[in-house]
């Protein structure tokens, strides 16, 4: 099989949608991951990785492994670098427990990648309602607040309530029992009582971050 017509990324398709193309590199062989990277660095590209698990990225070339900024924890990875840092902050990522971090951090990193410096605000679950309003004034300086959260995830709702930025929520595959791999933590922020509460798909960080992304963009 010759895996480089098995390759057809979009190199325009930030000039239709103002967001390059991502690579999910879930379920993606390490022979195709590095025909991709080849053909991104002969193009003089950059490109965000996501879902690269440490086994893929332990089996990569020396070569490909040194242009790529890893996060283990997020499974993102820069290859051939990050747009420019902006110097102000105007995007909050806030997740409702440590358990929720790979998913929060997944869309700091894809804002970061796009050079939007994200506020990480992590541990404020509303089960212990003091942490997150110990923060409140924080996070409404902010014009788009990403919150991420599992098990029954009133997190969004709750900080819905209290701001009057624009809410986008992520609902996490955390939890036991009913929550089910995220589908209560999901159907619980499509029923929210918030109103203009968006909700993406479970444990979509990086969509998350796009959307946000695209927010701010249009305004």
């Amino acid at each position: 099989m010759t895996l480089h017509k098995d390759v057809m990324l979009d190199f325009a398709r930030d000039a239709r949608t103002g967001l390059e193309e991502a690579v999910l590199c879930a379920s993606k062989s390490v022979s195709h991951l590095s025909v991709i990277l080849d053909q991104v660095q002969e193009k003089g590209r950059h490109m965000l990785l996501t879902r690269l698990m440490p086994e893929q990225f332990s089996a990569l070339a020396q070569s490909h492994r040194a242009a790529i900024d890893y996060d283990p924890i997020s499974r993102t990875g820069f290859f051939g670098g990050a747009h420019e840092l902006r110097v102000d902050t105007r995007i909050a990522v806030v997740a409702a427990g440590t358990s929720d971090v790979a998913v929060s951090r997944e869309a700091a990193r894809t804002l970061r990648f796009y050079g939007e410096p994200a506020a990480e605000i992590t541990d404020v679950g509303v089960a212990g309602l003091w942490r997150l309003l110990e923060r409140i004034e924080e996070i409404r300086k902010m014009k788009v607040v990403i919150a991420v959260a599992g098990m029954d995830a009133a997190l969004p709702t709750v900080i819905g309530g209290l701001v009057s930025n624009i809410v986008i929520g992520v609902p996490t595959s955390v939890g036991y029992g009913v929550a089910n791999g995220g589908q209560t933590a999901l159907n619980a922020m499509l029923a929210s009582c918030s109103p203009g509460l968006t909700v993406t798909n479970i444990d979509n960080g990086y969509g998350a971050a796009c959307a946000a992304l695209r927010i701010l963009r249009a305004t």
